[in-house]
C-alpha cells in the first residue's frame, strides 16, 4: 500500500477517533466546551467532504465490487482491522444510545433568557420552553449526534481508503509478476 493510503486513511481514522471520543465525552456531566460555537461543525463538515469524497474516488477507481472490498480489508493488519472495528462498534453504539434518551425534543436553543426546544412529537409539533436541565440533557444529545455521525463517516472512509490500498497493492504485485 502507498503512502497516500496510510496517509489519507489514518487521517480519517484519526478523525473518527477524535469525533467518537468528543462524542462518548457528552455522557459526562456538563456541556462540552464551545457548546454555542459554529466553527467546531463548520471545520468538521470542511474536513468530511473532500475526505470522504477522495476515498470514494479511490475506492471507484480501483474498480472493486462489494466482496473483493471485503477480501481487501481482511488482508489488512489484525491491528488495522481491530481499530477499524472498534471505531465503527462505537460509532454504531453512541448512535444508538444517544437516539435512544433523546426522546422527541430537539434543536434547543436560548432566547432572552429563557430555553426553547423543538418538539417533534405527533400532532404536538413546534418549539417549546423547558427547564434548564431540560435544555442541557438535548444539547448534550444533540452534540452527541453532531460528533457521532461524521466521526462514523470518517470510520468508513477509512476502511474505504485502506481497502483500496490494499487491492491497488495486489494489482501492482499481480501485473509485475
Amino acid at each position: 500500500m502507498g503512502w497516500s493510503f496510510k496517509l489519507h486513511g489514518g487521517t480519517a481514522a484519526g478523525l473518527s477517533t477524535v469525533l467518537l471520543l468528543l462524542a462518548a465525552l457528552t455522557w459526562l456531566p456538563g456541556t462540552l466546551p464551545l457548546a454555542g460555537s459554529k466553527w467546531p461543525m463548520a471545520a468538521i463538515v470542511v474536513l468530511l467532504f473532500p475526505i470522504f469524497a477522495a476515498a470514494l474516488v479511490r475506492m471507484f477507481l480501483s474498480g472493486a465490487d462489494r466482496h473483493s472490498v471485503w477480501l481487501a480489508f481482511r488482508c489488512l493488519p489484525g491491528k488495522v482491522q481491530a481499530v477499524l472495528g472498534a471505531l465503527v462498534i462505537s460509532g454504531v453504539a453512541l448512535m444508538l444510545f444517544g437516539t435512544a434518551g433523546a426522546g422527541n425534543l430537539q434543536a434547543p436553543e436560548v432566547r432572552d433568557g429563557r430555553y426553547f426546544v423543538f418538539d417533534t412529537t405527533p400532532y404536538a409539533r413546534g418549539t417549546i420552553e423547558v427547564s434548564h436541565s431540560q435544555y442541557v440533557a438535548v444539547l448534550e444529545s444533540d452534540q452527541r449526534s453532531m460528533l457521532a455521525i461524521p466521526g462514523l463517516l470518517f470510520a468508513g472512509a477509512a476502511y474505504v481508503v485502506f481497502a483500496a490500498g490494499e487491492l491497488r497493492r495486489a494489482d501492482v504485485g499481480f501485473r509485475s509478476s
